[in-house]
C-alpha cells in the first residue's frame, strides 16, 4: 500500500471533499447547514399544554398549576405525585400557565389561587377551601375533589390550549 503525502491526493480518498474552502464557501456552507437544521421540526417546542384560567377573583398572590400523569396523589398530593408544577403571578385578575415538553398521554390538571401565598390552598373549619380552585374538564366533585378520571384528558402530543375557571 503507498502513502501519499499530497494534499490533493488526500481529498480524493476522503470522497473528493475540497481540504481549502475559501471564507465565502464557508459562510454559505454555515447558512446552509442552519437552515436545514431550523427546518427540523423539534418535538420539545410543539409538545405543549396551555392553560388559561378563568374566573380569579383578585389580582393578589399567586396561582399554582400541576399537572398529574396518574390518579396516584391526585390532587392533593401535588408534591410528590405532580408530573410538574409551575406558579405564576395574577396580574389585572388573569394568569396562564403553559407546560412545555409534554409526552402523548392522558393527564390531569388542577389549579390554585393561593391569595395569601402562604403555600396552600386555604380552608374554612368544615374543610372547604376559602381560596379559587380549578380543574382540567371543569370537573367538580360532590364534597371533596374531582376524581383523576373526571378531570383526565387524552393529550396526542401537539399544541393544546384548556381553559380552566376557578371555583371559590
Amino acid at each position: 500500500m503507498m502513502e501519499s503525502t499530497d494534499p490533493k491526493a488526500a481529498a480524493s480518498v476522503a470522497g473528493n471533499i475540497p481540504m481549502n474552502l475559501t471564507p465565502k464557501t464557508a459562510r454559505y456552507a454555515t447558512w446552509l447547514a442552519v437552515l436545514l437544521c431550523s427546518a427540523y421540526p423539534y418535538p420539545a417546542f410543539s409538545q405543549s399544554i396551555h392553560i388559561q384560567i378563568l374566573g380569579i377573583r383578585s389580582s393578589t398572590g399567586m396561582v399554582a398549576c400541576t399537572l398529574f400523569e396518574s390518579p396516584i396523589g391526585f390532587p392533593a398530593d401535588y408534591l410528590h405525585s405532580a408530573r410538574n408544577i409551575m406558579s405564576v403571578r395574577v396580574k389585572n385578575n388573569q394568569a396562564q400557565c403553559s407546560f412545555e415538553g409534554v409526552h402523548p398521554g392522558t393527564y390531569a390538571i388542577a389549579v390554585a389561587h393561593d391569595e395569601n401565598m402562604n403555600g396552600k390552598l386555604d380552608t374554612n373549619a368544615l374543610g372547604i377551601p376559602t381560596e379559587g380552585f380549578g380543574f382540567s374538564n371543569n370537573a367538580a366533585g360532590w364534597l371533596s375533589a374531582p376524581s383523576f378520571s373526571a378531570a383526565s384528558f387524552s393529550y396526542d402530543g401537539g399544541d393544546l390550549s384548556l381553559t380552566i375557571r376557578l371555583h371559590y
